[in-house]
């Protein structure tokens, strides 16, 4: 074990000495940017454990210095009084998200391909009219949204949480660029071998866009896990709203107060540590995509 660490530290000490001195105050300044990146992380983990009078204590302290999980039973006091379990929010949450994920990433592959290696009329404009979306406000197509999904009938079900968020223009962009460096050569070369035009998308455009893919699933994953305009708008019924809009009743006109203090900062913890976990494991499938992937 000491022999591997010695020779990992000087692996690392050769790689250093190969580097100039604008090299070395490049990494040194990165590194100096990182750990500054990184304090909003910190900030939110030691607020979430902090007891009231380190909460309120001037001037306000960056690191906990008692931990405690007295925020933590708070929050799980106040959600035990809802008639509704805490457990069905996350639920809620948990599928929707998931759903979310699959759905985005599927249709915004399968919308990218056609525009990117198929020449048909009007794909121009097509592209042209999901970029323009880009431009609008998500307040603009609130009633939009409102008038689609009750017309269809499917107020109050899961559909309408997911229908609003399947469709996202900054998905297909991302991919359709991706999909651009992929040569026509190579997808006609196994079209040539007999292989159909699913299978061509499945088996070659797919993997090759690996990384977009984990970028556009993080993106969506976002955009679910902390949506509340489904469970605002097209909800009726408690018990098919998410977590998040569950979370936000709990937090809302709390700026000037004390009380829920506590709770509030345990919920943002809450909030945060799947879209962390979530972005730590997909951000590592892209480092292995680009480390190891490529067009052969």
């Amino acid at each position: 074990m000491n022999d591997m660490l010695h020779f990992l530290w000087k692996r690392r000490r050769s790689k250093l000495n190969r580097m100039d001195g604008f090299q070395k105050l490049l990494t040194l300044l990165l590194s100096v940017l990182a750990v500054f990146m990184l304090l909003p992380i910190v900030y939110i983990f030691n607020h979430a454990f902090k007891p009231y009078h380190e909460l309120f204590v001037y001037p306000p302290t960056f690191f906990v210095r008692e931990p405690s999980f007295q925020n933590v039973n708070e929050l799980l006091a106040v959600t035990s009084r809802s008639t509704v379990p805490m457990i069905r929010y996350l639920f809620n949450s948990v599928f929707v998200s998931t759903l979310a994920v699959i759905l985005v990433t599927g249709i915004s592959a399968l919308c990218a391909y056609p525009l990117s290696k198929h020449r048909f009329p009007g794909a121009g404009f097509v592209f042209a009219a999901i970029l323009l979306t880009l431009m609008f406000a998500p307040e603009v197509v609130q009633i939009p949204r409102y008038l689609v999904v009750s017309e269809l009938g499917i107020m109050n079900t899961y559909f309408a949480h997911l229908l609003p968020l399947i469709a996202m223009p900054i998905g297909v962009f991302l991919l359709k660029q991706f999909m651009d460096q992929i040569p026509d050569s190579l997808l006609e070369a196994a079209r040539i071998d007999g292989a159909s035009e699913f299978t061509v998308f499945l088996r070659i455009a797919v993997p090759v866009c690996m990384p977009a893919i984990a970028t556009v699933a993080i993106l969506a994953f976002q955009n679910a896990w902390g949506n509340v305009e489904t469970s605002s708008l097209f909800m009726f019924d408690e018990e098919m709203k998410t977590f998040s809009f569950f979370l936000s009743t709990l937090t809302s006109n709390l700026a000037n107060n004390v009380a829920m203090q506590g709770a509030a900062a345990a919920a943002a913890l809450i909030m945060f540590v799947p879209n962390l976990v979530v972005f730590v494991i997909l951000q590592g499938k892209v480092i292995a995509t680009m480390a190891h992937s490529g067009i052969k």
